[in-house]
């Protein structure tokens, strides 16, 4: 699928990033009515989400131990992407 999501400079290092993200903190933490969809559902959302042209993924550890990032792993073992992480 061509990319239909718009691309933004991110600061000034050359960094272009999709203009829309995909936040992934109920995907491995139960969201906010206690429940937690099946990991094959938001491996599929994920891949849609790349394949639509979105390169931001929200992610972080607070979300549970690792757990937003191993899945995150999960998809991109079968994709061609580079990822960014800040430092902390």
């Amino acid at each position: 699928m061509a990319s239909v999501v718009p691309k933004l400079n991110l600061g000034s290092q050359g960094l272009v990033v999709s203009a829309q993200g995909l936040g992934c903190m109920s995907m491995t933490r139960p969201g906010i009515l206690g429940t937690l969809e099946p990991e094959a559902d938001m491996i599929e959302l994920i891949r849609h989400a790349i394949d639509s042209g979105v390169t931001f993924l929200d992610t972080s550890d607070f979300y549970g131990a690792n757990a937003n990032e191993i899945l995150i792993g999960k998809v991109s073992n079968t994709i061609k992407t580079q990822f960014f992480g800040n430092p902390w």
